[in-house]
Protein backbone atom coordinates (compact mmCIF):
# COMPACT_ATOMS: atom_id res chain seq x y z
CA UNK A 1 0.00 0.00 0.00
CA UNK A 2 3.04 2.08 0.77
CA UNK A 3 5.84 0.87 -0.93
CA UNK A 4 6.68 2.00 -4.80
CA UNK A 5 7.38 -1.21 -5.94
CA UNK A 6 5.21 -4.29 -5.90
CA UNK A 7 5.84 -8.31 -5.09
CA UNK A 8 3.52 -10.72 -6.14
CA UNK A 9 2.11 -13.91 -4.35
CA UNK A 10 0.25 -16.31 -6.59
CA UNK A 11 -1.58 -13.06 -7.84
CA UNK A 12 -1.86 -11.22 -4.70
CA UNK A 13 0.12 -7.83 -4.70
CA UNK A 14 1.91 -6.62 -2.01
CA UNK A 15 2.92 -2.95 -1.57
CA UNK A 16 2.17 -0.54 -4.73
CA UNK A 17 -1.85 0.77 -4.44
CA UNK A 18 -2.46 -2.86 -2.75
CA UNK A 19 -4.26 -2.58 0.11
CA UNK A 20 -2.38 -4.16 3.73
CA UNK A 21 -2.22 -7.24 4.26
CA UNK A 22 -2.51 -9.67 7.31
CA UNK A 23 -0.17 -12.80 7.59
CA UNK A 24 -0.29 -16.03 9.98
CA UNK A 25 2.31 -18.40 10.45
CA UNK A 26 0.59 -21.95 11.38
CA UNK A 27 1.62 -23.44 14.74
CA UNK A 28 2.08 -26.95 14.61
CA UNK A 29 4.32 -29.34 12.26
CA UNK A 30 3.29 -31.14 9.43
CA UNK A 31 1.70 -34.47 10.58
CA UNK A 32 -0.02 -32.82 13.93
CA UNK A 33 -3.61 -33.24 12.29
CA UNK A 34 -4.80 -33.60 8.88
CA UNK A 35 -4.09 -31.41 5.82
CA UNK A 36 -7.86 -31.06 5.22
CA UNK A 37 -8.34 -29.60 8.96
CA UNK A 38 -5.74 -27.10 8.12
CA UNK A 39 -7.47 -26.03 5.17
CA UNK A 40 -10.34 -25.78 6.65
CA UNK A 41 -8.77 -23.52 9.00
CA UNK A 42 -7.16 -21.41 6.69
CA UNK A 43 -10.37 -20.75 5.22
CA UNK A 44 -11.75 -19.45 8.63
CA UNK A 45 -8.77 -17.30 8.48
CA UNK A 46 -9.21 -15.89 5.28
CA UNK A 47 -12.55 -15.12 6.11
CA UNK A 48 -11.17 -12.97 9.56
CA UNK A 49 -8.96 -11.15 7.22
CA UNK A 50 -5.79 -13.11 6.49
CA UNK A 51 -4.05 -12.84 3.43
CA UNK A 52 -1.03 -15.09 3.43
CA UNK A 53 0.41 -18.09 5.87
CA UNK A 54 3.83 -19.10 6.18
CA UNK A 55 4.70 -22.31 7.12
CA UNK A 56 7.70 -24.43 8.69
CA UNK A 57 9.50 -25.82 6.20
CA UNK A 58 12.39 -27.85 7.50
CA UNK A 59 13.09 -31.29 6.17
CA UNK A 60 12.21 -33.30 2.64
CA UNK A 61 9.45 -34.97 4.50
CA UNK A 62 7.61 -32.07 4.91
CA UNK A 63 7.25 -31.42 1.23
CA UNK A 64 4.23 -33.87 0.70
CA UNK A 65 2.25 -32.12 3.43
CA UNK A 66 3.23 -28.20 2.26
CA UNK A 67 2.59 -29.42 -1.56
CA UNK A 68 -0.96 -30.83 -0.66
CA UNK A 69 -1.99 -27.17 1.04
CA UNK A 70 -0.38 -24.93 -1.17
CA UNK A 71 -2.51 -26.66 -4.04
CA UNK A 72 -5.73 -26.33 -1.89
CA UNK A 73 -5.57 -23.35 0.34
CA UNK A 74 -8.01 -20.46 -0.48
CA UNK A 75 -4.32 -17.94 0.01
CA UNK A 76 -1.11 -18.63 -1.02
CA UNK A 77 1.83 -20.37 1.62
CA UNK A 78 4.61 -19.59 2.21
CA UNK A 79 8.02 -21.49 3.11
CA UNK A 80 9.85 -20.41 6.11
CA UNK A 81 13.15 -21.67 5.35
CA UNK A 82 16.38 -21.61 7.96
CA UNK A 83 20.13 -22.45 7.25
CA UNK A 84 19.63 -25.42 3.84
CA UNK A 85 18.92 -23.83 0.81
CA UNK A 86 17.82 -27.17 -0.46
CA UNK A 87 14.72 -26.80 1.50
CA UNK A 88 13.98 -23.80 0.02
CA UNK A 89 14.49 -24.37 -3.70
CA UNK A 90 12.22 -27.91 -3.00
CA UNK A 91 9.35 -25.58 -1.16
CA UNK A 92 9.72 -23.34 -4.45
CA UNK A 93 9.37 -27.00 -6.42
CA UNK A 94 6.39 -27.65 -4.17
CA UNK A 95 4.26 -24.81 -4.34
CA UNK A 96 5.16 -22.34 -2.22
CA UNK A 97 3.58 -18.91 -3.34
CA UNK A 98 6.78 -17.34 -1.54
CA UNK A 99 9.89 -18.57 0.64
CA UNK A 100 11.40 -16.07 3.76
CA UNK A 101 15.02 -17.10 3.63
CA UNK A 102 17.17 -15.62 6.97
CA UNK A 103 20.17 -14.04 5.31
CA UNK A 104 21.70 -14.60 8.79
CA UNK A 105 21.99 -18.43 8.27
CA UNK A 106 21.22 -19.39 4.76
CA UNK A 107 25.07 -19.83 3.87
CA UNK A 108 27.18 -18.86 0.92
CA UNK A 109 26.31 -17.16 -1.56
CA UNK A 110 26.28 -19.39 -4.24
CA UNK A 111 23.39 -20.95 -2.15
CA UNK A 112 21.61 -17.63 -2.38
CA UNK A 113 22.37 -17.84 -6.28
CA UNK A 114 20.91 -21.28 -6.70
CA UNK A 115 17.77 -20.24 -4.60
CA UNK A 116 16.52 -17.16 -6.65
CA UNK A 117 17.47 -18.97 -9.57
CA UNK A 118 14.55 -21.48 -8.57
CA UNK A 119 12.47 -18.76 -8.26
CA UNK A 120 12.94 -17.19 -11.02
CA UNK A 121 11.92 -20.15 -12.88
CA UNK A 122 8.64 -20.68 -10.90
CA UNK A 123 7.58 -17.51 -10.34
CA UNK A 124 8.05 -17.40 -6.39
CA UNK A 125 8.37 -14.08 -4.47
CA UNK A 126 11.08 -13.80 -2.02
CA UNK A 127 11.41 -12.01 1.58
CA UNK A 128 14.03 -11.07 2.87
CA UNK A 129 13.35 -11.87 6.83
CA UNK A 130 15.85 -10.37 8.88
CA UNK A 131 15.82 -11.11 12.68
CA UNK A 132 18.12 -9.01 14.97
CA UNK A 133 18.70 -12.30 17.11
CA UNK A 134 20.24 -14.02 13.78
CA UNK A 135 22.14 -11.75 11.56
CA UNK A 136 25.11 -11.69 9.60
CA UNK A 137 28.32 -11.14 11.46
CA UNK A 138 29.36 -7.79 12.06
CA UNK A 139 29.42 -4.53 14.36
CA UNK A 140 26.83 -1.23 14.44
CA UNK A 141 23.45 -0.33 15.53
CA UNK A 142 20.87 -3.59 14.81
CA UNK A 143 18.94 -1.35 12.95
CA UNK A 144 21.94 -0.58 10.90
CA UNK A 145 23.26 -3.62 10.08
CA UNK A 146 20.05 -5.49 9.45
CA UNK A 147 19.12 -2.62 7.07
CA UNK A 148 22.70 -3.08 4.91
CA UNK A 149 22.24 -6.80 5.13
CA UNK A 150 18.75 -6.01 3.17
CA UNK A 151 20.09 -3.97 0.55
CA UNK A 152 22.97 -6.21 0.28
CA UNK A 153 20.76 -9.03 -0.77
CA UNK A 154 18.65 -7.12 -2.81
CA UNK A 155 21.92 -5.91 -4.83
CA UNK A 156 22.44 -9.60 -5.72
CA UNK A 157 18.71 -10.52 -6.55
CA UNK A 158 18.83 -7.72 -9.42
CA UNK A 159 22.01 -8.52 -10.63
CA UNK A 160 20.52 -11.63 -11.34
CA UNK A 161 16.92 -9.84 -12.76
CA UNK A 162 14.69 -10.66 -9.75
CA UNK A 163 12.72 -8.43 -7.86
CA UNK A 164 9.57 -9.77 -6.62
CA UNK A 165 10.91 -9.32 -3.20
CA UNK A 166 9.39 -8.47 0.29
CA UNK A 167 11.64 -6.98 3.14
CA UNK A 168 11.28 -7.91 6.79
CA UNK A 169 13.39 -6.05 9.98
CA UNK A 170 12.24 -7.16 12.91
CA UNK A 171 13.51 -7.44 16.51
CA UNK A 172 11.57 -8.25 20.02
CA UNK A 173 12.50 -4.61 20.83
CA UNK A 174 9.57 -2.40 18.96
CA UNK A 175 11.99 0.84 18.80
CA UNK A 176 14.76 -1.01 16.84
CA UNK A 177 11.80 -2.56 14.94
CA UNK A 178 10.87 1.01 14.02
CA UNK A 179 13.83 2.72 13.46
CA UNK A 180 15.03 -0.73 11.13
CA UNK A 181 11.99 -0.21 8.99
CA UNK A 182 11.94 3.71 9.11
CA UNK A 183 15.65 3.57 7.64
CA UNK A 184 15.34 0.90 5.00
CA UNK A 185 11.85 2.92 3.73
CA UNK A 186 13.94 5.98 3.23
CA UNK A 187 16.70 3.90 1.10
CA UNK A 188 14.49 1.68 -0.87
CA UNK A 189 11.16 1.19 -2.49
CA UNK A 190 10.52 -2.64 -1.98
CA UNK A 191 7.67 -3.49 0.14
CA UNK A 192 8.31 -4.38 3.79
CA UNK A 193 6.49 -6.74 6.17
CA UNK A 194 6.41 -5.23 9.66
CA UNK A 195 6.12 -7.03 12.79
CA UNK A 196 7.36 -7.08 16.56
CA UNK A 197 9.36 -10.89 16.82
CA UNK A 198 8.73 -12.71 20.07
CA UNK A 199 6.29 -10.47 21.33
CA UNK A 200 5.31 -12.02 23.96
CA UNK A 201 1.59 -13.71 24.70
CA UNK A 202 -1.69 -12.33 23.63
CA UNK A 203 -2.09 -9.18 25.70
CA UNK A 204 2.02 -8.14 25.61
CA UNK A 205 1.84 -8.99 21.93
CA UNK A 206 -0.69 -6.87 21.30
CA UNK A 207 0.17 -3.55 22.68
CA UNK A 208 3.66 -4.10 21.73
CA UNK A 209 2.29 -4.59 18.30
CA UNK A 210 -0.33 -2.25 18.32
CA UNK A 211 1.79 0.88 19.18
CA UNK A 212 5.33 0.10 17.17
CA UNK A 213 3.28 -0.85 13.82
CA UNK A 214 0.62 1.54 14.28
CA UNK A 215 3.09 4.14 13.99
CA UNK A 216 4.81 2.77 11.26
CA UNK A 217 1.62 2.20 9.48
CA UNK A 218 0.82 5.76 10.33
CA UNK A 219 3.11 7.37 8.57
CA UNK A 220 3.08 5.20 6.02
CA UNK A 221 5.36 2.36 5.92
CA UNK A 222 4.08 -1.41 6.49
CA UNK A 223 2.85 -3.65 3.76
CA UNK A 224 2.20 -6.68 5.31
CA UNK A 225 2.08 -7.04 8.76
CA UNK A 226 1.85 -9.88 11.45
CA UNK A 227 1.14 -9.46 15.08
CA UNK A 228 3.09 -12.31 16.70
CA UNK A 229 1.74 -13.96 19.38
CA UNK A 230 2.53 -16.78 21.99
CA UNK A 231 -0.91 -17.82 21.53
CA UNK A 232 -3.68 -18.46 19.43
CA UNK A 233 -3.08 -17.60 15.52
CA UNK A 234 -6.58 -16.72 15.21
CA UNK A 235 -5.80 -13.82 17.56
CA UNK A 236 -2.73 -12.66 15.72
CA UNK A 237 -5.60 -12.16 12.62
CA UNK A 238 -7.88 -10.47 14.92
CA UNK A 239 -5.84 -8.00 16.60
CA UNK A 240 -4.05 -7.40 12.97
CA UNK A 241 -7.49 -7.04 11.65
CA UNK A 242 -8.53 -4.66 14.43
CA UNK A 243 -5.41 -2.91 14.38
CA UNK A 244 -5.96 -1.53 10.31
CA UNK A 245 -9.25 -0.99 11.06
CA UNK A 246 -8.48 1.57 13.98
CA UNK A 247 -5.98 3.29 11.95
CA UNK A 248 -8.52 3.78 8.98
CA UNK A 249 -6.96 1.14 6.55
CA UNK A 250 -9.42 -1.21 6.79
CA UNK A 251 -13.78 -1.23 6.67
CA UNK A 252 -13.85 -4.91 6.81
CA UNK A 253 -15.28 -7.20 9.04
CA UNK A 254 -17.41 -6.31 12.21
CA UNK A 255 -16.38 -3.41 14.97
CA UNK A 256 -16.93 -5.81 18.39
CA UNK A 257 -17.99 -3.14 21.51
CA UNK A 258 -17.82 -4.73 24.54
CA UNK A 259 -18.30 -4.09 28.18
CA UNK A 260 -15.50 -5.59 30.67
CA UNK A 261 -18.15 -6.95 32.65
CA UNK A 262 -18.89 -6.19 36.57
CA UNK A 263 -20.70 -7.23 39.61
CA UNK A 264 -24.22 -6.55 38.42
CA UNK A 265 -23.29 -8.29 34.89
CA UNK A 266 -26.92 -10.30 34.07
CA UNK A 267 -25.41 -11.80 30.79
CA UNK A 268 -22.09 -13.61 29.96
CA UNK A 269 -20.33 -11.54 28.09
CA UNK A 270 -17.22 -13.05 28.02
CA UNK A 271 -18.35 -16.55 27.50
CA UNK A 272 -20.72 -15.36 24.44
CA UNK A 273 -17.76 -13.34 23.22
CA UNK A 274 -15.86 -16.14 22.76
CA UNK A 275 -17.94 -18.24 21.53
CA UNK A 276 -18.96 -15.92 18.67
CA UNK A 277 -15.76 -13.61 18.04
CA UNK A 278 -14.37 -15.78 14.71
CA UNK A 279 -18.21 -15.85 13.44
CA UNK A 280 -18.66 -11.91 14.14
CA UNK A 281 -15.50 -11.11 12.47
CA UNK A 282 -16.16 -13.36 9.71
CA UNK A 283 -18.86 -11.40 8.48
CA UNK A 284 -17.94 -9.47 5.64
CA UNK A 285 -20.12 -5.83 6.44
CA UNK A 286 -19.34 -2.96 8.06
CA UNK A 287 -21.31 -2.86 11.01
CA UNK A 288 -20.76 -2.11 14.86
CA UNK A 289 -22.05 -5.22 17.04
CA UNK A 290 -22.40 -4.51 21.03
CA UNK A 291 -22.23 -7.24 23.29
CA UNK A 292 -23.58 -5.78 27.01
CA UNK A 293 -23.60 -7.25 29.98
CA UNK A 294 -26.50 -5.63 31.80
CA UNK A 295 -29.53 -3.77 31.12
CA UNK A 296 -27.48 -0.50 32.70
CA UNK A 297 -25.19 0.12 29.19
CA UNK A 298 -26.91 -2.30 27.22
CA UNK A 299 -29.75 -0.24 25.65
CA UNK A 300 -27.36 3.08 25.74
CA UNK A 301 -25.01 1.26 23.71
CA UNK A 302 -27.72 -0.03 21.87
CA UNK A 303 -28.23 3.43 20.43
CA UNK A 304 -25.33 3.30 19.22
CA UNK A 305 -24.72 0.65 17.33
CA UNK A 306 -25.92 -1.18 13.90
CA UNK A 307 -26.56 -4.44 16.24
CA UNK A 308 -26.69 -4.51 19.93
CA UNK A 309 -27.41 -7.93 22.66
CA UNK A 310 -27.97 -7.85 26.53
CA UNK A 311 -29.47 -10.03 28.52
CA UNK A 312 -31.35 -10.23 31.91
CA UNK A 313 -32.14 -14.02 33.78
CA UNK A 314 -32.73 -16.19 31.09
CA UNK A 315 -33.73 -13.87 28.50
CA UNK A 316 -31.63 -12.28 26.02
CA UNK A 317 -32.18 -9.10 23.77
CA UNK A 318 -31.56 -8.15 21.06
CA UNK A 319 -31.27 -4.76 19.07
CA UNK A 320 -31.29 -3.06 15.79
CA UNK A 321 -30.53 0.70 15.47
CA UNK A 322 -31.13 1.11 18.87
CA UNK A 323 -34.84 -0.26 18.77
CA UNK A 324 -35.78 -3.76 20.58
CA UNK A 325 -36.42 -6.03 17.78
CA UNK A 326 -36.03 -9.70 19.57
CA UNK A 327 -35.77 -11.80 23.00
CA UNK A 328 -35.05 -15.28 22.99
CA UNK A 329 -33.07 -17.53 25.72
CA UNK A 330 -29.28 -17.74 26.68
CA UNK A 331 -29.65 -21.02 24.73
CA UNK A 332 -30.77 -19.76 21.53
CA UNK A 333 -28.68 -16.49 21.69
CA UNK A 334 -26.28 -16.91 19.19
CA UNK A 335 -27.62 -18.12 16.37
CA UNK A 336 -30.69 -15.21 17.02
CA UNK A 337 -28.49 -12.50 16.87
CA UNK A 338 -27.04 -13.90 13.32
CA UNK A 339 -30.12 -14.83 11.95
CA UNK A 340 -30.93 -10.64 12.37
CA UNK A 341 -27.85 -9.44 11.26
CA UNK A 342 -28.31 -12.14 7.86
CA UNK A 343 -32.26 -10.64 7.49
CA UNK A 344 -31.45 -7.54 7.60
Amino acid sequence: MFSEKSAFVKGIEIGGKAPVRIQTMYDKPFGAESTESIISHIGELKAMGCSLIRFAFASKSDAPYFAQIAEHSPIPVVADIHFDYRMAILAIESGAGKIRINPGNIGAEWKTREIVKAALDHGTAIRIGLNSGSLPPGSGKVPVRMVESALGYIDLFESMGFGNTVVSLKSSDGAETAEAARLFASQSGYPQHIGVTEAGDSVTAAVRSAWTLGNLLSSGIGDTIRISMTGSIDDEVAAASELLRVTGLSRKGVRIVSCPRCGRHTFDTIGFLWKNRSRLLALDKDITVAIMGCLVNGPGEAGYADYAITGYGDKVYIYRKGALCLKTSSEDASNALFEVIANE
